[in-house]
């Protein structure tokens, strides 16, 4: 993928409504996210773990897997989430029932609690916004961005992205 230079020319700058527009979109969702994980400090969760959270209430005995595709996350980013979330002890993993094998999760007591305070994530809106689009405008969607997002952080890219506001520690360390 080709690295995209600066844009220089002021002129271009300034008559470039499209970008701009662009531009206010990314902050808007980026201001939402952030105003979304300052609500979820009051059920003194990070925004992350409050979606994931609210998805096993909803999902009761989901699997790591299973929370993986309701969150649209990668796997490995969503066990670090639940990692949290059962150090916390705001959730269980339980032996399932039709599988021995699989593990469930389930909320536990505190992790009830802490959700009757919480706001709906904001998380669950964008996905929401995203699925009433078209599905060849969500493949445009996600193919622009990702042009984008190689172009910014070329490095990232072979690497699974955290959840929205859940760092891995290897990832605060090299920040």
């Amino acid at each position: 993928m080709q690295r995209i230079r600066p844009l220089n020319n002021r002129r271009a700058r300034r008559g470039n409504d499209t970008v701009r527009g662009a531009l206010d979109a990314f902050r808007r969702i980026v201001q939402a996210l952030r105003m979304d994980g300052r609500r979820a400090i009051g059920a003194r969760l990070p925004s992350a773990q409050l979606f994931a959270l609210q998805q096993i209430a909803e999902h009761p005995g989901v699997s790591i897997n299973d929370l993986a595709a309701l969150t649209f996350t990668h796997q490995s980013s969503v066990s670090v989430v639940v990692e949290r979330l059962v150090r916390r002890r705001l959730v269980a993993r339980i032996t399932a029932r039709d599988d021995r094998r699989r593990q469930s999760l389930v909320l536990r007591a505190e992790g009830r609690r802490r959700l009757k305070r919480a706001p709906v994530a904001v998380q669950e809106q964008l996905i929401a916004a995203i699925t009433t689009l078209p599905q060849k405008d969500q493949r445009l969607l996600a193919a622009l961005l990702a042009t984008i997002a190689e172009s910014l952080a070329p490095a990232a890219a072979s690497r699974h992205p955290a959840m929205f506001f859940e760092e891995r520690r290897s990832q605060l360390r090299q920040g």
